[in-house]
């Protein structure tokens, strides 16, 4: 293990293993992604209280868990390239910032739309909508910082501070309904208990998930690859490269 994660740390030997993957990638992301659609906007039965408008939750719920599971794959990838002074860390927490915000940005607006059906209106400052907020502005700060910082080693090392130090609103996100009062409701799957959809809702949800977690991955190694290029543009393989 160790030592796939030593020759995963040399930015020569990623770019090429990653050339191999994205094919793949790909191929699953479209199985996954063409099945939840078509099964969660097609063939399940319409919800017994908010009929077809149930729908987004293909959407959104595949966001708002990503949105989460993002920032904590950069906060714990800014940590190993602190720690360890690992080049390709930084590289990939950079690449996946932009992704993190869009993601984040298309979990607020599809809620904006679902809340306003359910709620009356577009937006309210629960506690879940705004921590929420709260992490499109900490992708944005990270975004930001990476652009003002000219040096790519010092910016990496101020972004992964500011990524540490964010991520204490992951949990408050994640808790928001259990600890406040909220209009936002309570998580429909849970790893500790039964889901409370039924099966047909369920598994284009799971699909969903899934694919979107993979759509991540593949649109991230697409990043990291054009990354890799930029950081390693003086060494000799991408020179070679570049002259094929």
């Amino acid at each position: 293990m160790w030592q796939f994660m030593h020759k995963l740390s040399s930015p020569k030997y990623f770019y090429d293993l990653s050339g191999k993957m994205l094919p793949w990638f790909i191929l699953a992301t479209a199985i996954l992604l063409i099945y939840g659609l078509y099964a969660g906007l097609i063939l399940a039965p319409p919800d017994y209280q908010q009929g077809d408008g149930f729908r987004i939750i293909y959407v959104h719920v595949p966001c708002a868990i990503w949105s989460l599971g993002i920032y904590t794959f950069m906060t714990i990838t800014a940590a190993i390239g602190l720690i360890w002074r690992m080049k390709m860390a930084h590289i990939m927490v950079r690449a996946s910032s932009v992704i993190g915000a869009w993601i984040t940005f298309a979990a607020l607006a599809t809620g904006s739309i679902w809340g306003k059906p359910m709620w009356g209106t577009y937006w309210v400052w629960d506690a879940r909508l705004t921590s929420e907020l709260i992490l499109l502005f900490l992708y944005l700060g990270f975004i930001g910082l990476q652009t003002a910082i000219p040096n790519r080693q010092t910016a990496a090392k101020a972004g992964a501070i500011l990524l540490l130090v964010g991520f204490v609103d992951i949990p408050i996100i994640h808790f928001s309904v259990d600890w406040w009062n909220t209009l936002h409701q309570g998580a429909s799957l849970s790893l500790l208990s039964k889901p409370t959809i039924s099966p047909s809702m369920l598994y284009p949800l799971l699909a969903m998930i899934v694919g979107f977690g993979l759509l991540f991955a593949t649109i991230l190694l697409m990043r990291t690859r054009n990354e890799v290029l930029l950081w390693e543009n003086q060494s000799r393989w991408v020179q070679r490269l570049i002259s094929c």
